[in-house]
């Protein structure tokens, strides 16, 4: 099955909820260092496809792979994580009583509990490893700042952040930009081209602005399979994806 360049390879993968068939004969692979864009009306898929790929949801029919021969459909969520697939949701959720460099320590790699973590004497690599992170997330700045007083945006990044922390070779981001000024949407463009150069990422997003921003292949879902797959332009100019988003 698996190509060595391919770190996700979705194949004839079904999974219904009460009688509804929430992804239908999906089909999907992801390489190495690719940034993909998933888009799709409200109730396309792409939630439950996330909840398939971390383990959340386990699918009725179909393979899910991941980095070549590992079978998701196997292993539970924690094993999942571990392997290297993180996922940040929506909501950013920071401890927001602890600062940046804080929320990125408990975030670190490995087995530790919130005291340890924040009294934990950190080797060379790890405050290098904080160091780069701080720089790609834009909050370099503000290291000793409190995660409360960060704006919507930045708690977006940290959370992005903490996500990096935990070296993942695949990230699933939702909707990141979702309540962001125009300033922080456009840096978060940036922000998430920088870590394709080092990781593959899927990005769940509806604002097509910034969908065209990231400048990456686009893959539309309609009632839980691949609607129409390519550039930006090409899915916008197919009249499928123009049926479904204008219901004409």
């Amino acid at each position: 099955m698996s190509k060595s360049n391919t770190i996700l390879y979705l194949d004839g993968v079904s999974v219904s909820f009460d009688g509804f068939r929430a992804i239908n004969n999906l089909s999907l692979v992801l390489d190495k260092g690719e940034m993909r864009a998933i888009i799709g009306p409200n109730g396309a898929g792409k939630t439950t496809m996330m909840d398939i790929v971390t383990g959340k949801t386990r699918p009725d029919q179909g393979e899910v792979f991941f980095d070549g021969q590992v079978d998701l459909t196997k292993h539970d969520e924690a094993e999942i994580a571990m392997m290297g697939v993180g996922r940040k949701f929506q909501k950013p959720t920071v401890f927001e009583s602890h600062t940046i460099e804080e929320n990125l320590m408990l975030a670190l790699k490995g087995p530790r509990s919130i005291f340890p973590a924040l009294f934990h004497r950190r080797s060379v690599a790890e405050a290098r490893q904080i160091d780069d992170i701080l720089g790609i997330i834009r909050l370099g700045d503000k290291r000793d700042e409190l995660a409360a007083n960060l704006s919507h945006g930045q708690k977006q990044w940290l959370e992005i952040g903490m996500l990096l922390a935990q070296d993942p070779k695949l990230l699933l981001v939702d909707e990141p930009v979702a309540g962001m000024t125009d300033a922080e949407t456009e840096e978060t463009a940036r922000l998430l081209r920088d870590i394709a150069r080092d990781h593959s990422v899927i990005v769940v997003e509806h604002d097509m602005h910034f969908v065209r921003e990231l400048g990456v292949k686009v893959t539309c879902l309609h009632e839980g399979s691949v609607l129409s797959e390519g550039s930006l332009d090409f899915v916008s100019a197919d009249e499928r994806v123009v049926e479904v988003y204008l219901g004409r």
